[in-house]
């Protein structure tokens, strides 16, 4: 089941995965009314829950000294209560065994200038992940984070290639492998944490980042001619 807020975004979604065997449902990750709605619907089509990626996010300059209230308590509702009440609406239907995956951020520790509130809520959702773990293993439910670093994803543009765009290229002196990663690289770590294939992994943060955040110093800005 695919959960967003734009139906024709979860429309195409459905299409590409296959209609019959994939629902599309719209719901604001601020909502836990609708978190509560959007799982009733999964467990009405599918019958049970195996696997939850609670992947809702949003980003947002929020720097010091001029960070607009708002978006700054929007960011933390959205990525860390969101986060929270997904899972929460879930837990009663997921079976023994199964997986539930949050999703972090390299940037939680990056210390990037004018994002303290990203930062804080991707932090949280770390923290929040090992209270989880705790709380789900009695019923031997499994949770990690994914930590993804620059991701070659569709809120870049469409004109992505490193001679077109100047912070694709600044990105990527900050990453050790000296590139942005691709979804689908993002997605296979995902499917690993979700599958068998990690069945005594839990309370993992499972970089997928290009070396970002384990090796700053190894990156291409600080190697020697």
């Amino acid at each position: 089941m695919n959960i967003g807020r734009d139906q024709e975004k979860l429309n195409k979604a459905v299409a590409a995965l296959g209609s019959a065997n994939t629902i599309g449902v719209v719901s604001d990750a601020s909502d836990p009314e609708g978190a509560e709605k959007a799982v009733a619907a999964a467990v009405d089509g599918f019958g049970r829950l195996d696997i939850v990626f609670a992947n809702a996010g949003i980003s947002g300059n929020t720097p010091l000294g001029s960070a607009d209230p708002s978006l700054f308590k929007k960011i933390l509702d959205v990525n860390i209560a969101g986060v929270f009440f997904t899972v929460q609406a879930a837990s009663a239907y997921l079976k023994e065994g199964g997986s539930v995956i949050l999703n972090g951020s390299v940037l939680a520790k990056a210390g990037h200038p004018g994002y303290a509130a990203y930062a804080a809520s991707k932090g949280a959702v770390t923290s929040m992940a090992r209270v989880l773990v705790a709380e789900f293993a009695p019923r031997g439910i499994r949770v990690n984070t994914v930590v993804p670093g620059a991701t070659k994803t569709p809120i870049w543009g469409d004109t992505l290639v490193p001679e077109f765009n100047p912070l694709e290229e600044y990105l990527k002196q900050s990453i050790p492998l000296n590139r942005m990663g691709k979804p689908e690289e993002l997605a296979n770590a995902v499917l690993f944490l979700a599958s068998d294939d990690s069945s005594y992994v839990t309370g993992a943060e499972f970089s997928v980042d290009g070396g970002a955040g384990s090796s700053p110093m190894g990156t291409p800005a600080h190697q020697l001619d």
